[in-house]
């Protein structure tokens, strides 16, 4: 009988996670391309969330905000968009044509069905009207380069129209056009988010024109972006990949196949690598520490987390909906959270029972006192706020 698929343990998968995701002092990056890279793709709902992210995982953290606001925004190396699971993601913009084949066309095309459906309900214009509408804003914008929706607005009247939706229902609301069609394009790939209007941390931008891309097919861009996630986050279980993509099942065994993934043995059962990545990593990293944020891809990327995050910790570090707050991890485990108070400090707890050292306490305050020094003078408040995160920032 020939040999099993090799087992990968926790303290092993904790050292991938260490040198590949950028957290161990020696593995950390240059840029913000280098960091979105690693990761393949960055939590942009909250847009604090890319910048401290970036600046986790930066051999110079004095750099975080003046070098991602160079890449999204100057040199247009990282762009903003709708992704996997109808989520706002940061991406290299080298990936956008395979984000939007793979995961953006089956989403895009039942928005636009439901704004159509929500319109007529209402008795508001038909799809033709709104073809006209879309096409207007859309040169509006190419005029402009970036815009708000309210400047688009000038420019196209129509995206001024309201119409009730759910009329008579609890839920009962008046929507803008331009609110519900920009929307629509930003799935579509036809618009991203732009320059925000206030600072890093404003969750208020401009729109501007989505960068031009070839159409691919949607099964290769899926095998593409499973092949890129696996090299960066493997290994992985079915659930974990059906989860982050957002995929069928039929799908997510349809890409491993096309990419020849291999399997591997895991504490929670099958898992897969890409080809030729199931060896042991190069020796483990030195001890290290971060504090990530809120929606942190490394925290929120996986479906299964036992691995590197106790159960009895998730009451006070997600919200009820399963947003992940701020995380103080040591060695490849969360092992508590920390959040900023209203007087800038960055304070930090682990809760009784998670038993940690002097080399750990020292090493998350240096951690504190590097987040602290590029944030400088900025107020943090994560859009999704946990147990945790509330009581620390009292």
């Amino acid at each position: 009988m020939g040999e099993g698929p090799r087992h990968i343990g926790t303290a092993e998968r904790r050292d991938r996670l260490a040198l590949r995701q950028r957290l161990a002092g020696p593995s950390r990056a240059g840029s913000p391309e280098e960091v979105a890279g690693s990761l393949v793709a960055l939590h942009g709902t909250d847009p604090a969330t890319v910048y401290l992210a970036v600046g986790a995982r930066l051999a110079d953290a004095a750099k975080t905000v003046g070098d991602t606001e160079r890449a999204l925004y100057e040199d247009g190396t990282l762009v903003r968009m709708h992704g996997m699971r109808h989520t706002v993601f940061v991406f290299p913009t080298e990936l956008t044509a395979v984000v939007h084949a793979s995961t953006g066309r089956t989403v895009a095309a039942r928005e636009r069905a439901t704004l159509l459906r929500n319109m007529a309900e209402a008795g508001a214009p038909d799809a033709a009207w709104l073809t006209e509408v879309e096409e207007s804003a859309l040169a509006a914008l190419a005029r402009r380069g970036q815009a708000t929706a309210a400047e688009l607005a000038r420019d196209e009247p129509r995206l001024k129209e309201q119409f009730v939706y759910a009329a008579g229902k609890s839920y009962e609301g008046v929507h803008t056009v331009s609110t519900r069609l920009l929307k629509v394009l930003g799935v579509e790939g036809k618009v991203v988010r732009g320059r925000p209007l206030g600072s890093w941390t404003s969750g208020q931008f401009r729109w501007a024109p989505a960068p031009e891309h070839p159409a691919l097919d949607p099964a290769e861009a899926q095998a593409e972006l499973l092949r890129r996630w696996l090299a960066a986050c493997g290994p992985a279980t079915e659930e974990d990949l059906k989860w982050w993509t957002g995929w069928r099942v039929t799908e997510v065994r349809r890409a491993l196949a096309a990419i020849g993934a291999e399997t591997v043995s895991l504490g929670e059962g099958t898992g897969y690598v890409v080809a030729g990545d199931a060896g042991p990593v190069a020796g483990p990293p030195e001890p290290w520490a971060a504090l990530l944020p809120a929606l942190d891809p490394t925290a929120m990327g996986r479906r299964q987390r036992d691995w590197y995050l106790a159960p009895e910790l998730r009451p006070m570090l997600f919200d009820r909906s399963g947003n992940v707050g701020p995380t103080v991890w040591w060695n490849g485990r969360v092992i508590g959270g920390w959040a900023q108070r209203a007087d800038g400090e960055i304070v930090w707890r682990v809760p009784a029972g998670e038993g940690i050292g002097r080399d750990a306490e020292s090493a998350i305050a240096a951690e504190a006192e590097r987040l602290a020094s590029w944030v400088g003078t900025t107020r943090v408040t994560p859009r999704f706020r946990t147990p945790l995160e509330r009581e620390l920032s009292a």
